[in-house]
């Protein structure tokens, strides 16, 4: 029986861009290391938060190297590497597990609004190729596609192929997913307000954007999960509900990056197409941090 790839709380870590538009580094090292300070359990780089799309494929794999050595084993890293192009998301895949990457995260196919056979095919295409654990990622809102549980039970089999970040917030097909596949098959929650739900069906923990702004209380929610005590974690969940609505006023990763800076992180620039958000997200962002006590006193 397989071990999952990890359990508790991964930080889908943002990628800061400086100035002039180039990643950078320094900025991305202290993010890292301030994560792995407060107890994260996992970083996830290069995904949705890291403005994957952006990216160009040099970009990608240095910035996935770079996590990788800056982590040195401390947690696991996932490594983003989805496309909506079979063999480029093979590329991407293959240079990930080079650099050490401990797992992959792959979205479904976006735009090409691919079939069930065209998932399995595109999905078992890269696990045959390549020798490391493989975590699906289903976020129909963004890519206009979405995983059906047989779908999920027939990947299931494949040994390379560990698990989904299933964020489609459709608890039936989470349950069905759950019931149709192995033990073995782990399923992340994608969205951080539905956290302690898809623990409580069984969920192996979160691959978290709001991990980024309060690293140590989403680890402890799904500690408290993990440990079946779904009581004090609903009382948690309930308590991060207005940060996680707030984090999601504009889209990810917009109010996060803006969160970050606001909080002194240097989270750095967005690139277009995304753009600041409004000034009245902006007030909405430090009415929900400040709640928490992240604001500098200037700031708040």
């Amino acid at each position: 029986m397989r071990e999952p790839v990890f359990t508790g709380a991964c930080t889908a870590i943002v990628t800061p861009f400086d100035q002039s538009g180039a990643i950078d580094y320094g900025c991305f090292g202290r993010l890292i290391d301030q994560q792995l300070d407060h107890g994260v359990d996992a970083i996830c780089v290069c995904g949705t938060t890291g403005e994957s799309a952006t990216l160009s494929s040099r970009e990608h794999i240095a910035a996935v190297a770079f996590c990788v050595k800056r982590v040195n084993h401390r947690v696991k890293v996932i490594a983003g590497a989805g496309s909506n192009d079979t063999s480029a998301a093979l590329y991407l895949s293959q240079h990930a597990q080079d650099s050490g990457a401990d797992a992959l995260l792959l979205v479904t196919p976006y735009y090409n609004k691919a079939t069930q056979q065209g998932l399995l095919r595109h999905y078992k295409v890269i696990a045959d190729s390549v020798g490391t654990p493989i975590i699906l990622y289903n976020v129909p809102s963004r890519t206009g596609v979405n995983i059906q549980p047989e779908t999920y039970a027939e990947l299931a089999q494949h040994p390379n192929i560990a698990g989904v970040k299933e964020a489609s917030g459709n608890f039936s097909q989470i349950q069905k997913t759950r019931n149709l596949c192995p033990a073995d098959f782990s399923i992340w929650s994608g969205n951080d307000d539905e956290t302690a739900a898809i623990c409580m069906l069984g969920g192996s923990g979160i691959i978290s954007v709001v991990a980024n702004v309060l690293p140590a209380e989403m680890h402890r929610l799904t500690a408290l999960c993990l440990a079946n005590d779904f009581s004090a974690a609903g009382r948690l969940q309930l308590k991060l509900k207005p940060l996680c609505d707030a984090l999601f006023c504009e889209v990810n990763p917009i109010p996060v990056k803006t969160a970050l800076n606001l909080m002194g992180l240097e989270a750095g620039e967005l690139r277009l197409p995304l753009c600041p958000p409004t000034d009245a997200s902006v007030e909405r962002l430090k009415l929900a941090l400040s709640s928490w006590d992240l604001l500098p006193e200037q700031t708040s």
